[in-house]
């Protein structure tokens, strides 16, 4: 189990990540903490991996906090979470570590993929004393996203998947079938179908079955997001 520490000195908002962290499997919230100064206390008398750190709080700053954490040489891994997207405050944060730098108001399957990627990459460090090449390019590139590059080099186009998608999330209020995507689109059907079965593999969209007139079925799609 991954044990972390929610530093965040709005309540409505550390409750928010902190339900958002234990949704995620794998994961549990040992402590929060409001300022930097209970989050430095916290971090002494508690086994921590991750701290997910808002950059500006009062007493000590995420940032302040952050240098720190690094001085004492702790084995604690930081997402920094903040409204600054100053490339000032990136390159420190990547100078000192950060493993993810979110920006608010930021939506749940983002801090999601952040979560996932993290425990992907402790879990393949922890269990293999050594790594080859195409691991450590996983570490990097980001593993979230293995499967799908998998089945886009077996013939799908992330051009095409990302236009498709678009498409859907503009219409996510609706059932649409892949006559009217392909139509709208222009791209056959055919093709059109073949990302929808992937996206729904995904767990990106979700499929429903209507019967006519007829009895004969006709498949309607609806865009979900992620599964969470």
């Amino acid at each position: 189990m991954i044990r972390v520490l929610v530093v965040e000195d709005d309540p409505m908002l550390a409750e928010l990540n902190r339900r958002f962290v234990e949704k995620i499997d794998g994961f549990t919230v040992v402590d929060v903490a409001n300022n930097g100064e209970i989050a430095i206390k916290k971090l002494n008398n508690n086994k921590i991996d991750l701290v997910i750190l808002d950059v500006y709080m009062p007493k000590v700053d995420g940032m302040e906090l952050f240098r720190r954490v690094r001085k004492q040489n702790k084995m604690v891994d930081f997402i920094l979470v903040t409204a600054a997207n100053d490339t000032d405050k990136i390159k420190e944060a990547l100078k000192l570590g950060a493993v993810d730098y979110l920006v608010k108001p930021f939506e749940f399957d983002r801090l999601k993929k952040s979560l996932l990627n993290y425990k992907l990459r402790k879990n393949l460090l922890v269990k293999k004393p050594f790594v080859s090449q195409e691991e450590i390019d996983k570490l990097f590139i980001g593993v979230c996203k293995e499967k799908q590059e998998k089945e886009i080099k077996k013939g799908l186009h992330q051009l095409t998947l990302n236009r498709i998608i678009s498409f859907l999330k503009e219409n996510k209020e609706e059932l649409l079938s892949s006559e009217i995507i392909s139509e709208k689109l222009g791209m056959s059907k055919v093709t059109i179908r073949r990302y929808l079965d992937y996206l729904e593999d995904m767990g990106s969209v979700e499929k429903k079955i209507e019967y006519g007139s007829r009895g004969r079925p006709s498949y309607q799609y609806i865009y979900i997001n992620e599964k969470k």
